[in-house]
Order: C-alpha cells, then sequence, then structure tokens
C-alpha cells in the first residue's frame, strides 16, 4: 500500500446545518451515507447556497490538483461525528440512498420535510410527482436469527437497486470527466463492501436471495455513459469486488457446525485478511476525501496486491465448495460411510436424520481441506506473496486438526465431534464384548483409518499414527495414562519442524508402555505358557488321569454329557498335588466345551472360507451348512475354552484361541485313538480266543493279520502324534518364546523401538499357523485323506469284541468240551462257563462243524477290507505329503519317514495312480 495511504480508518463525516441551524451528518463510504441520495443534485447544481462546495465532486483533469474549500476544523469536524449505529441502519439502505427525495436527516428514518429548503427548486424539475414513493420505500436493517454458523454475518441483505423508485441519479454522459471520476469512486468503495452504488448496480442476473448465487459472487454492471477509459479501470476492479462478497457468503456457509473445526479455522483464518481489506477500503476513502490528487487510476494501483490476495482466497473457496457440491448439480457420490456411526448417535439423542441443510453427501472437511490447501500451496510455490498467504492459511487451518492429534498421539484419545480426524472410532465396539466376539472387532476396528481423508503430511506415517493412538489406548484404559495431564511444547502446526518427530517419539513412547504393561505387568511369556499346557498337552499326566475319571461320561453321546461334572473333575485334576498344571497361577481360566460340529466339518468348513486350493471352486456359505455329527460322543466333542483379561486378550484374541482349540481338538482325536488302540492291543494279550492257539492254521494266520494291522495303525497314530508335538509344536514354540524375550520394547540407535506390539501380535499368529500348516490342519486334500484313516482305524478298535466273538464261533478248538491242551484250567473254567450260558443240540454243533470253513472265509474277507483301506489311503497320504514337502512345508519328508515304514511290504507301498490319488 503506498505510503500515501492514511492509517486513520475511522468513520467520517462532512458537517452541514438544517433550517434550524443544528449540525447534520454526512456519512462516509465505511459509514452510513444517509446523504448519498442528494448527491447528484449537488454535483449538477454545486448551488453556493449549500454553504459549501464538495472538494470531491469538484475536480479537475484526472490527476490535477483539487482546490481546498474546506477549512482544517471542517476535516476534523468530519472526523469526530460518525456513530457505529449510523453504518448499521444506513449500510442496509442503499437503494434508498439513490433516491434524489431524500436528503439525509439525524433520524435512522428519511422523512421529505427534513429537506434542505435551498435544495428543493433544484429537484422539482427533475422528479415526477405525487411523492408518496419515499413513504413507500422505507428498507429497514433487521438481524438475523442465530445460526449454526458463528462467523455468518447476522445483517439483513438490502433489497436491490432494481425494487427502487423510479428516480435515477444524473446520466453519466451528462457530467463532466472529472465529476465521473468522482462519482465512480465513491461508487467503488461502496461495491468493494459488496453493496450497489448509483452507477455500478448487481446485474439482472444476479440473485441475492439464492445461495448458490451468493457464492459464486455477484456480477456488476455500469451504467451507460462513462468514459471507456474509467470503465477499463472500473471493470478490473470490480473483480475484486465480486470476490469480497462471494467470500463473506462463503464464510457464512463454509462455518455452519457440519462443516468441523478445521473448515472454521478456515473461515477465521480467511475473515482475517477480510478484515484487513476492509481496513484498506477505509485508508481508499481517507485517501478520496483529503487528498486532491487522489484519481481512478492511483484506486486501482493501491488495490492491485489486495486484489490478488482476494483471487487467492476466491479460487480456494470455489474450489472447496464444488467438492461439497454446493455450487454444481449434485453429484453422484454416494454418503460418506463414516457418518453412520454419528446418525446413529444423534438419532439416539433424538436428532435429526442429516444436521443443517445437508443431504448426506460427503461433507470436504478435516484432512481433505488440508489437502486442498497443501496442493493449492505446492502449486502456487513460484508466486511469493500466495505462498506466503496460502502458508498462513495452512498454519491456522491445521491448528484444530493438530490439537486432535496431539491428543491421539499423547492421551489415546479422539476428540472428533465432526468426524474429521484421520483416525475413525467405532464407540459400538466395547472390550467387553471380546470374549464373544471372534473377529477381534476391538482391534482391528474400534480404530480404523479414513483413507480418503488423510492429510498429505500424514500419509507416511498413518500407520505410526495408528498404532500409538491404539497402544496408548490400552494403556489409558488400564490406568497407565494420566488424561488430565496436559502435553506441553508439541507442534501445533504441519509446518513445525518438531511435527515428524512428535509421530515418532509419541510412537515409540506408547509401544513401549504396552510392551512394558503386557511382558510384566500382565505376564504374557506366564499366560502362553499356560496354553500350551492345557491345549498342547505339555505335560499330559494330568490329562490322561482326567480321560480316566471322565470316560464313563465322555462316551455318552454329546447332548447327554455333563459338562458341569465334566468342569468338577477337570479342577479336581489341576488341584491334585505333584502336577506342574497345580502350580498354574491361570488354571481358573481353563474351561471344559462340548463342541457338536466334529473336527474335520470344523477345519473343512475354515479351509473353504479362507481358501482354496488350484483346479477347486469356493463353495458359497449358504452351501455349507453346519451340520452336527449325529454320532457324536464326549471324546470327539470335548474342547477346552480359556479366558483372558484384558489387554492381554489383543494377543491372545479369540481368533488366536480357536487355533489353540483345533489344535488341541487334533492332539485329543490321536490321543483317544491311541488309547482305543492300545485297549485293543490289551484285548489281543489278554483274550481266551486271541491267546489260545487253536489247531487250525488259517485261524492263527488270520490272528497275525489281525495283529499286524493293530500294530500298523499304532505306528501311524504314535508317529503322527510325535510329529505334532516334538516336530511341529515344539520347535516352534522354542522360535517364539526366543522373539518374545527380544520384544522388550526398547529403543535402538535411531531412537526406534527395535521390536513393536504389532509384531508380537503376528508372531504369535505366525506360530500357530506354523502350527496348523504342519500338522496338516490347513490343506482340504490332507484333512480328506486324514479323515478316512482316523475313521479306518476308529472302526477296527470299536470291532475288536464283534471279531472276538466271530473268532470264538469260528475256532473248532473252542466248541467241543474238551480242554485245549495249551490254556490254562482257570481260564478254560471261565469259558465253560461262559459258554454253558448257551444251549447247544448235536445237530447244531455238527452244522456249526460243517460252517466253520465258511466262516473263516468270511474272517478274511472283512480283514482283507481292513488292510486294503487302510494300506491303499495311507500310500496315498505319503504320496500327498512327499508332494507337499516338495512344494510347500519341507518338515512334511520327516513324517514321510516314518509313515513308510508301517506301510513297507503291503502291495500298495509304493506311488499312486492318479485314479488313487483322486480318491
Amino acid at each position: 500500500m503506498s505510503s500515501r495511504l492514511s492509517n486513520n480508518a475511522e468513520r467520517r463525516t462532512t458537517g452541514t446545518a438544517d433550517n434550524d441551524g443544528n449540525p447534520k451528518p454526512r456519512a462516509t463510504a465505511t459509514g452510513g451515507r444517509a446523504s448519498r441520495g442528494s448527491q447528484p443534485d449537488s454535483r449538477s447544481a454545486r448551488s453556493p447556497q449549500t454553504g459549501f462546495t464538495n472538494p470531491a465532486h469538484k475536480r479537475t483533469a484526472s490527476g490535477n490538483a483539487r482546490p481546498a474549500s474546506r477549512t482544517t476544523e471542517e476535516r476534523r469536524t468530519e472526523r469526530l461525528t460518525v456513530t457505529t449505529k449510523e453504518k448499521l441502519t444506513t449500510r442496509t439502505r442503499s437503494p434508498e440512498r439513490r433516491s434524489k427525495e431524500a436528503p439525509p436527516p439525524p433520524q435512522p428514518k428519511w422523512r421529505p420535510k427534513e429537506q434542505p429548503k435551498p435544495r428543493q427548486p433544484e429537484m422539482k424539475p427533475t422528479e415526477t410527482r405525487p411523492e408518496p414513493p419515499p413513504t413507500t420505500w422505507d428498507p429497514v436493517a433487521s438481524l438475523k436469527p442465530h445460526t449454526t454458523a458463528p462467523l455468518a454475518v447476522r445483517v439483513s441483505i438490502p433489497p436491490l437497486a432494481s425494487e427502487a423508485p423510479s428516480s435515477q441519479p444524473e446520466p453519466l454522459h451528462e457530467l463532466s470527466l472529472e465529476a465521473q471520476e468522482a462519482a465512480i469512486i465513491e461508487d467503488l468503495l461502496f461495491v468493494f463492501m459488496g453493496y450497489e452504488g448509483q452507477y455500478i448496480r448487481y446485474s439482472y442476473s444476479y440473485n441475492p436471495s439464492d445461495e448458490r448465487d451468493r457464492l459464486t459472487g455477484p456480477a456488476f454492471k455500469v451504467l451507460p455513459g462513462l468514459d471507456p477509459s474509467l470503465q477499463d479501470l472500473t471493470l478490473s476492479m470490480l473483480r475484486m469486488a465480486t470476490h469480497y462478497a462471494a467470500l463473506e457468503t462463503f464464510i457464512d456457509v463454509q462455518s455452519r457446525e457440519e462443516f468441523g473445526t478445521v473448515n472454521h479455522a478456515l473461515c477465521a483464518a480467511i475473515r482475517k485478511f477480510l478484515q484487513d481489506y476492509l481496513i484498506m477500503v477505509a485508508q481508499l476513502e481517507t485517501q478520496f476525501l483529503t487528498n486532491e490528487t487522489f484519481t481512478l487510476h492511483l484506486l486501482n494501483v493501491y488495490t492491485l496486491p489486495t486484489s490478488q490476495m482476494m483471487f487467492q482466497l476466491y479460487t480456494l473457496a470455489q474450489e472447496l465448495l464444488k467438492r461439497n457440491a454446493l455450487l454444481d448439480e449434485e453429484s453422484e457420490e454416494d454418503s460418506d460411510p463414516d457418518d453412520i456411526e454419528n446418525i446413529l448417535e444423534n438419532l439416539k439423542r433424538g436428532g435429526d436424520l442429516v444436521p443443517g441443510n445437508m443431504t448426506g453427501k460427503k461433507i470436504c472437511k478435516g484432512g481433505v481441506v488440508i489437502g486442498l490447501v497443501t496442493k493449492r500451496l505446492e502449486s502456487m510455490s513460484g508466486d511469493p506473496a500466495a505462498r506466503s498467504l496460502l502458508t498462513s492459511l495452512l498454519r491456522d487451518a491445521s491448528r484444530p486438526y493438530m490439537t486432535m492429534l496431539n491428543e491421539w498421539l499423547h492421551h489415546g484419545e479422539i476428540k472428533d465431534p465432526h468426524a474429521e480426524f484421520l483416525i475413525k472410532e467405532q464407540k459400538s465396539i466395547r472390550r467387553d464384548r471380546l470374549e464373544q466376539d471372534y473377529t477381534d472387532d476391538y482391534w482391528e476396528r474400534r480404530y480404523t483409518i479414513r483413507e480418503q481423508d488423510i492429510p498429505p503430511q500424514l500419509l507416511g506415517v498413518k500407520d505410526k499414527v495408528l498404532l500409538a493412538g491404539k497402544y496408548l489406548n490400552v494403556v489409558r484404559e488400564c490406568g497407565g495414562v494420566d488424561v488430565s495431564k496436559v502435553v506441553q511444547d508439541v507442534p501445533t502446526s504441519f509446518d513445525d519442524q518438531r511435527f515428524l518427530d512428535n509421530v515418532n517419539n509419541a510412537y515409540a513412547h506408547a509401544n513401549e508402555s504396552l510392551m512394558k504393561l503386557l511382558l510384566t505387568t500382565h505376564a504374557l511369556p506366564a499366560r502362553l505358557r499356560s496354553l500350551k499346557h492345557y491345549f498342547f498337552l505339555d505335560p499330559s499326566d494330568y490329562f490322561t488321569y482326567f480321560l480316566e475319571l471322565s470316560a464313563s461320561e465322555m462316551r455318552k453321546p454329546v447332548k447327554s454329557v455333563n459338562i458341569v461334572k465334566l468342569q468338577s473333575l477337570l479342577d479336581l485334576v489341576l488341584r491334585q498335588p505333584g502336577s506342574i498344571v497345580s502350580l498354574d497361577p491361570f488354571k481358573e481360566d481353563v474351561h471344559v466345551e462340548m463342541n457338536e460340529v466334529s473336527l474335520i466339518k470344523m477345519l473343512q468348513r475354515v479351509v473353504n472360507i479362507t481358501g482354496i486350493e488350484q483346479g477347486e471352486s469356493l463353495q458359497p456359505l449358504s452351501n455349507q451348512p453346519i451340520e452336527n455329527d449325529k454320532n457324536a460322543v464326549g471324546f470327539t466333542s470335548l474342547q477346552l475354552d480359556y479366558n483372558v483379561p484384558f489387554p492381554v486378550s489383543l494377543v491372545i484374541s479369540r481368533k488366536t484361541v480357536w487355533r489353540y482349540q483345533a489344535l488341541f481338538r487334533y492332539l485329543l482325536s490321536l490321543r483317544y485313538l491311541e488309547s482305543q488302540l492300545s485297549t485293543t492291543w490289551h484285548t489281543h494279550n489278554t483274550g481266551v480266543v486271541w491267546c489260545h492257539r487253536s489247531s487250525v492254521r488259517s485261524l492263527e494266520i488270520w490272528k497275525r493279520r489281525v495283529w499286524t494291522l493293530r500294530a500298523r495303525m499304532i505306528v501311524f497314530v504314535q508317529q503322527l502324534l510325535y510329529f505334532c508335538t516334538l516336530e511341529v509344536i515344539e520347535p516352534n514354540w522354542q522360535s517364539l518364546m526366543a522373539r518374545l524375550k527380544a520384544k522388550d520394547g526398547s529403543l535402538d540407535g535411531s531412537g526406534q523401538p527395535d521390536r513393536t506390539v504389532d509384531e508380537l501380535m503376528q508372531d504369535h499368529v505366525d506360530f500357530l499357523d506354523t502350527c496348523l500348516k504342519g500338522c496338516m490342519l490347513t490343506n482340504g486334500k490332507l484333512i480328506r485323506i486324514h479323515s478316512k484313516l482316523m475313521q479306518t482305524c476308529t472302526v477296527f478298535a470299536a470291532y475288536t469284541n464283534w471279531l472276538s466273538r466271530e473268532l470264538e464261533k469260528a475256532d473248532p478248538d473252542l466248541i467241543g468240551p474238551i480242554k485245549p491242551p495249551n490254556m490254562p484250567d482257570e481260564q478254560w473254567r471261565r469259558f465253560q462257563t461262559h459258554k454253558s450260558q448257551k444251549s447247544h443240540n448235536d445237530s447244531a454243533q455238527n452244522s456249526q462243524l460243517h460252517d466253520d470253513e465258511a466262516r473263516i472265509n468270511n474272517l478274511f474277507e472283512i480283514i482283507k477290507k481292513w488292510e486294503t483301506n487302510f494300506s491303499r489311503h495311507l500310500q496315498i497320504l505319503l504320496d500327498a505329503l512327499n508332494h507337499y514337502a516338495a512344494t510347500e512345508t519341507v518338515v512334511l519328508l520327516s513324517l514321510c519317514a516314518r509313515l513308510a515304514t508301517a506301510n513297507q511290504g503291503t502291495e500298495y507301498a509304493g506311488l499312486r495312480t492318479e485314479e488313487d490319488l483322486a480318491a
């Protein structure tokens, strides 16, 4: 701004007197111009009867000095006689000021009786009778009711000049060049503040009652007759007036409550620039009233820097409005999904469905606003003035955002009433649902990132920001963070050099705090060892004792099992002195459950949902109903559950507990099958029909085939159990414990944590996934083959008693009354007692003897089917293991070598055909 501009921004009036001799104020451009309606008469008449000649209207050629006709005392009086009330009253009456019939009164309302008598003869030739229009044209300024926009202008919109009476100012073409310039400058001072002048008015297409028109800004037109040189300068300056009016409306709209604090801060920053703009207008008016050499050209020169500033503010505002669909037609963007939670909360409080006058469209707020300002700052970096302006706007607009960021980073809390922060909080997800929720919503969905609302400054550290707040939130809920403590010396804007250091330091501190809370306060390693005792049966002495005590209950169908009784037996076993688990401080958290869905069906359903193998198709969930196992008993349905308190439940979550349960049920099935085959071995070694050496050689051969098949099945089960426990679970467990000891959250040389809580959680999940994969529980084909082998072994063990009865019927030594020579007397007596309960006649015995050969042949056919089924599926399993060991998990090679011994010497040893593999 030129040094010639006056620093005095006060309102001024010129002194006149009415008929009674009382002084009468004349308002200036920034004050209330109540005498503006008589100014055309003053310019046309210039009569000495008015008392003095207005120097602003008595101008020579542009650039020449104007004669000074006012004394110093008059100018001093001019500076002291303006009030704010006059400004409020007369700014809203600009149409009436254009009337030639109403000179300025001292009262807010204008009355014809107060017109100066010397001027009435001059007005009569130019006006038309009658005089009622002044009484009907009486616009009054009013205050609008309060809105949700605290920065909105509450003064009502003045009426249009087109609605004023038909009286018009003196045509421009009848004025001299000096008078034209004076009149246009005076009008421009009004137009710069968004009001119409006498010769500069709104275009007919502008409707001030339409919000879209006001947001775009009014288009001005100049009445005809203006000199072309003056018109060019005037039109170039009118753009600044358009920008100012549009920015005023932009602040009114964008500072509504639903647009968020970032928009509010941006509007407040823009309003500060508009206040400076108004001060400039007041200084220009001072120059116009006091400087005789002030011309339209000088006015244009003085407004050029401010015009550029207003243009930058205007273009930024228009871009924001377009993103909010407030200028163009309603966009096709979907509604903001982040607002669903806020809408539900609003409905619970009895509020409206959508706040304000928005229609559910996504509002441009928060990080998006900061991103727009940042993008524009980057594109305008070559313009020093624009860069300085946008940098100031970005600094002011980002302050509330940085306040929320610091609150999240240092306290773990989100104070975001307008849903504009980087992190979104789902308040409906509470930590008390962790025990029932198997999707870990509290950790994965309680706090998430709004991917579309990330400021550019946070793109590189968004994950650290999320994790820092999540970690600290957990510590805060456990009482480890003082929320009332105010964090000192934190950056308040994105251009602060400490901004990234603040994020990194907060992340490191939160990670270290949560790591210590988990490892030390809540004894996470001890929790994991407790889980190993119960779910991996390490050690299993207590569990073997539990199975012996509950055998009678576990043999019942699953719906008849008394879970309370089983829980009591388990508690009794866990408190038995002498066992390792009796010293476990977390044994109270173990509970007995019954799952009616078989292990194989549960695993197959999970495999079909989470992934498919090559060449297979994913079955929809609707085609995979959960079917309970009708033959399920307590042994096949037993599973353990484990209650974990917060915050250890974040690491030992429901997902991980499910993995523990799957491994436990698999190991239990192997243990149970081993016990069944061990019972079969005991029967074969103690039963009379099995221990007696029959005189029929074919029966002895058959018995040896049965014993061999039993031995092969035991080898299969024991080797599988050994592999799963000692070659899969134990090495991975040791690896997990080694990594856990290193994850103390300490800082490395660069000041960043060498281990993080998320890495710890991921290591735990990886450990369980590796165990599931190593135990062949994640491959659909291996699960099916394993299921057939287990079923074959189970049926064989279950039919042991039936085979004993069939062997007794087929052995002729046990039919006759003569004791076999190699049978002890006690066994023979017991056998005869059992046989005497049945009556046999000679014909029946002859018939039995006649059918011995057919019965023996039938026994050979039965055992051959079992041998074929077991050997065939075992070889298919070996071939599949060799394939997956070469392509996926090399650890399966060890299992192949162990299981191969169970199939040696059979006709199925070797690679199978594609048909066998498909089976």
